[in-house]
């Protein structure tokens, strides 16, 4: 949950980091993207105090940063200001900067101090405490997969894999869990597990992905969903700042390959009871927590698309043979379903949720998840039978949406996030990708020139 900061946390960090130059305060929008402003050591303390003003409006922000006109919170309502206040226990060094520079977690909040309703952070915390009601916690871990790519383009403007320091060359092949593939970066690896002991954030596992210069790096699950969510963007933004630092570059893009395997983000999720028993484990997948959690999230997951995909690039993960599900189904130790129910120790018996891609913003990812998980409990749904086998040969009443446009009109038409993410929330999340989708559609891209220019 979501704690103001204290003033003795500022004194404490600048007593024991006098070099600090600046203070980045963040705040993320609807996409995830960080928004704020930089300060410098002497006003940190009257940040902790009081608070800085933004405009609300950033939460009205498309994925090129400008203010949605369809929402109800910008130039048409004054642009009004928020305060923003500090988040406690998020004030950290930020290691890959040269000049030495700290950042500073914040949450908007309302003329009255209660929370703002379209700050993803408050919707997490609301919804973690209708878990709180039927006395049960979400224990959350994030995996987040991306790309090490060149700062250069190739000639026609397209991303290059990045030159392995170690080989002098592109890595061209899928060498799925190499060793010699972490090997090849494993300076920038160790700077991003050492960068996450610096800011707290519990990285756990490094893994060679399904496609050459593709990685994943996995945090620890943690009984603290809003912590989870801070740190899988705080991740983010931590490996592209080292990638920086290298040389070469980080990209979280869904589909930046048009051959080879997108980008996703995979969240584990399980429950555990106020004693800390985790109440998905006993009877593995006849456990009727279990089933009623998964019955929850494949009944929402068409709804939830446009959080899990929110973009035009999405929706090229999601093509056969690329280990992304295509069908809302669920099965034991199988990676080709959408919800997974991985092998291992019975205490450790967890969902993974595995459509969204590298783009989601992990608040809303967690928030879409965690309301399929109550939807589920609340209702006591039973699911589909279990899928063996390879996901998209079986066929499904219920497809997903595989397209932007599908995706929002079936958002558009949801009759359960609402219901907990909250009107308020959907209505400037619409917004703003209703106008990115329209001014998408808008540009004419150099294929089109290439095909029909001439050829017309």
């Amino acid at each position: 949950m979501i704690k103001n900061a204290e003033t003795t946390e500022a004194r404490r960090f600048l007593e024991n980091n006098p070099d600090i130059k600046a203070v980045d305060l963040l705040i993320a929008d609807l996409n995830g993207i960080y928004r704020g402003k930089r300060i410098y050591p002497d006003a940190l303390e009257h940040v902790f105090e009081h608070g800085i003003q933004l405009a609300k409006s950033l939460f009205a922000s498309d994925i090129t940063g400008a203010t949605s006109e369809y929402s109800d919170i910008g130039l048409r309502t004054g642009d009004m200001d928020y305060a923003c206040v500090p988040v406690a226990d998020t004030l950290y060094r930020i290691p890959w900067k040269k000049r030495p520079t700290a950042q500073l977690q914040m949450v908007m909040r309302q003329p009255d101090g209660t929370p703002y309703a379209g700050d993803p952070q408050c919707i997490v915390d609301s919804i973690v405490a209708r878990f709180r009601e039927i006395g049960l916690t979400p224990v959350v871990a994030i995996e987040l997969e991306f790309y090490l790519i060149d700062n250069k383009l190739s000639r026609d403007n397209e991303p290059r894999r990045a030159i392995s320091p170690v080989s002098g060359r592109r890595q061209k092949a899928t060498q799925v869990y190499s060793i010699a593939d972490l090997d090849d970066y494993c300076d920038f690896i160790d700077d991003v597990m050492e960068a996450t002991r610096v800011q707290n954030i519990p990285g756990d596992v490094a893994v060679a992905e399904y496609a050459p210069g593709q990685y994943e790096i996995n945090l620890h699950h943690q009984a603290d969903a809003q912590a989870s969510c801070r740190h899988g963007l705080w991740l983010k933004r931590l490996i592209k700042g080292t990638a920086e630092q290298h040389g070469f570059s980080a990209t979280f893009m869904p589909k930046p390959f048009r051959a080879q395997a997108g980008n996703g983000t995979h969240v584990h999720i399980s429950l555990v009871d106020p004693d800390g028993n985790n109440v998905f484990a006993p009877g593995g997948v006849d456990n009727k927590h279990l089933r009623s959690a998964v019955a929850g999230l494949l009944a929402t997951m068409p709804e939830s698309m446009l959080v899990l995909a929110p973009g035009a690039n999405s929706y090229r993960r999601f093509s056969p043979g690329m280990y992304v599900p295509m069908i809302p189904n669920w099965g034991f130790n199988n990676r080709t379903v959408a919800v997974r129910v991985p092998a291992g120790h019975l205490d450790a018996t967890r969902i993974e949720h595995r459509v969204a891609g590298a783009d989601a913003n992990p608040y809303l990812l967690t928030a879409c998840v965690l309301a399929g998980i109550h939807h589920g409990l609340a209702n006591e749904l039973e699911p589909p039978p279990v899928t063996t086998g390879e996901t998209n040969e079986h066929g499904s009443a219920t497809r997903l949406p595989d397209s932007w446009r599908k995706a929002i009109e079936r958002f558009e038409t949801a009759t359960i996030l609402p219901e907990y993410l909250g009107g308020h929330f959907c209505e400037l999340f619409m917004a703003t990708k209703r106008q990115e989708s329209e001014l998408f559609a808008e540009e004419t891209t150099p294929l089109e020139y290439e095909w029909y220019l001439r050829n017309s």
